[in-house]
């Protein structure tokens, strides 16, 4: 993973320039910390507008001369780009002019690329690549730039616009935060160029027949349900995954997403050459936390080399304000999780372990979130889970890819597939929801992510041990020690006076925090991000155990939760309980010291 920043017609001289571009680049350092590569481009004219493009290293592919930005061979065409390319060894076989690369590196595919498009600012470009991207591409000579990111959103892109007219591009925003007055998330599954019939405007490349707008609404899918066809097409989304020239591993939580891509790997670097290193395995928890317990389980069935890392609560909350400069958010669910992860991360990076595989994603596919048991019917179901997608560049793809980029690792989340993804949202809604309760039968019932549960249960070669493959979901931050959100929830309460968040809509009218734990967040947030374009870069909506209104009218208690922990969904399985209180899950504002326990 690596850090991109460009300014585009720019009023400043070449060096003053280029002194703009080396300070706001050096704030995306910690995201390529191998090599830092800068290039001015002086143009000529009454009132010359020079370009700057930045790159920030960090090697996963040909570490000895992949450093970027990438350069045509006649220098016309300029390439900085932050990702992986799965793709790239198909694309230059495709060619219909031979091209002989220059350097190892899997983006350099685009050059030639954009020579097959004759130097047109097109969709169709991006649109052959299968990867995790986000791309600053400029043609000299057509003075044309063109901008593009992955088509979910899981490597971070912003764009601003200076005083003068200039656009900057930066993989985060505090690139360009004190530099612009108004910025913004760089929309996944877009494009942007200064030329072209949509010169100045967003334009979506990312056009899947399940949804071509990403916005809920079609009529579900009607595919059936076939677990070869799901488990063929998860395996191959892996596979090309591992792709690396540097050590890489896993991170594996015990739960199922985790641990399907940790078996997927175990068993191909198996059938590789017996000299071929062990798989490594990473999972983080406070001591005797759930995740711990069910990772080393898992760990030990796949024979992988496992760390499993413990920190004190103190220690995770000594550690919330660099998370949150690091993430770039005051969204209280993805703070609650990055921590953890953010802290972990270290610890890789010390490793000399540069990439690791991940399971993000799966429960935006597969409707695994606790609340999709209130799923009233199949539209429902499925547009819940389209408009999820939509959602995760801001949500949990900023969470694995910000908290890990800290410290140089990337991580890859096989689940968010371009092709996998064809074949899982193309899947009838039917065949995922959830059937759970009184009166099913045990070979009726269906918990959540039944589909790709049963699509690895293989008995005659089980991937996996079975109370691992059907455990039940748990969100990263009540898997990895149920302390941990009562921890944070006390400290806002010692910190957070009743008179001030008496006056939270005063304060923070847009997005106003409905919680003191989320009123803390923000206070950070604003010290560190000032401006309301930061804030806007956020999204918004009451923080509650779902994201949207739609799922809020499934069941109106939704709405009357603070607090969005998948235990307090009450649909977890002590919701099932003959002995179940609903009370018990609907947390207040209140300590945790003073609120009925659910475990």
């Amino acid at each position: 993973m690596c850090g991109i920043f460009a300014i585009f017609s720019s009023s400043l001289e070449p060096t003053e320039l280029r002194k703009e571009l080396i300070k706001c680049s050096s704030k995306l350092r910690h995201r390529g910390p191998d090599w830092s590569g800068y290039l001015v481009v002086e143009k000529d004219g009454e009132r010359p507008l020079n370009h700057g493009i930045a790159h920030e290293r960090l090697a996963i592919m040909d570490p000895e001369s992949g450093e970027q930005p990438l350069v045509s061979p006649d220098g016309n065409v300029i390439v900085a780009a932050n990702g992986e390319i799965y793709n790239y060894k198909e694309i230059y076989a495709g060619l219909s002019a031979p091209y002989t690369p220059k350097t190892g590196s899997d983006c350099e595919v685009m050059l030639p690329l954009w020579s097959e498009m004759d130097g047109i600012p097109t969709p169709n470009l991006p649109n052959q690549l299968r990867g995790m991207f986000s791309v600053i591409m400029y043609d000299k000579t057509t003075d044309t730039y063109f901008i593009f990111r992955d088509h979910i959103g899981k490597t971070p892109l912003y764009i601003g616009w200076g005083n003068d007219g200039s656009v900057y591009v930066g993989s985060e925003m505090k690139s360009m935060v004190h530099e612009c007055n108004k910025f913004q998330n760089f929309p996944p599954g877009h494009c942007y160029s200064n030329k072209g019939p949509n010169a100045g405007q967003f334009v979506r490349w990312y056009k899947p027949n399940w949804a071509p707008e990403m916005k809920p609404g079609l009529p579900p899918p009607t595919e059936k349900y076939q677990a070869d066809l799901l488990r063929h097409a998860f395996e191959k989304a892996v596979v090309r995954r591992m792709m690396s020239d540097v050590p890489w591993g896993v991170l594996l939580s015990g739960g199922l997403d985790s641990s399907l891509v940790a078996s997927i790997c175990a068993r191909n670097v198996a059938r590789r050459s017996s000299s071929f290193p062990k798989l490594h395995s990473f999972t983080v928890g406070l001591e005797g936390s759930p995740d711990l317990k069910a990772a080393k389980e898992v760990a030990d069935f796949l024979g992988t080399i496992h760390h499993a890392y413990t920190y004190t609560l103190e220690e995770g909350a000594d550690a919330i304000r660099e998370v949150i400069r690091s993430v770039e958010t005051y969204d209280l669910t993805t703070i609650r999780a990055s921590t953890p992860m953010y802290l972990m991360s270290r610890k890789i990076k010390a490793m000399g372990i540069k990439m690791v595989l991940s399971g993000e994603g799966a429960d935006e596919v597969f409707g695994g979130y606790l609340y999709f048991h209130k799923a009233p019917n199949a539209q429902e179901f499925y547009d819940e889970t389209v408009d999820k997608i939509s959602r995760l560049h801001m949500y949990d793809c900023l969470r694995a890819n910000k908290s890990m980029s800290a410290w140089g690792v990337e991580p890859r989340c096989p689940f968010l597939d371009d092709d996998f993804l064809q074949v899982a949202m193309n899947l009838d809604p039917k065949e995922k929801m959830i059937v759970k309760g009184p009166g099913v039968s045990k070979e009726d019932t269906r918990i959540e992510k039944w589909a790709i549960r049963k699509a690895f249960d293989t008995p005659d070669d089980p991937y996996l041990p079975d109370n691992i493959l059907w455990r039940q979901k748990e969100q990263f931050s009540d898997g990895v020690g149920y302390g941990w959100v009562d921890s944070l929830k006390d400290i806002a309460e010692r910190e957070v006076s009743d008179q001030m968040f008496a006056n939270a809509a005063n304060r923070y009218p847009h997005n106003t925090p409905t919680t003191k734990e989320g009123y803390r967040y923000r206070m950070i947030f604003e010290e560190i991000f000032p401006g309301e374009a930061a804030e806007r870069t956020v999204p918004g909506g009451k923080s509650i155990a779902c994201s949207t209104e739609r799922a809020m009218n499934w069941d109106a208690s939704f709405a009357l939760r603070a607090d969005p922990s998948g235990r307090c969904a009450g649909v977890h399985d002590s919701a099932y309980d003959d002995n179940f209180v609903a009370d018990t899950v609907i947390e207040s504002d209140e300590p945790s010291s003073k609120k009925a326990k659910t475990n």
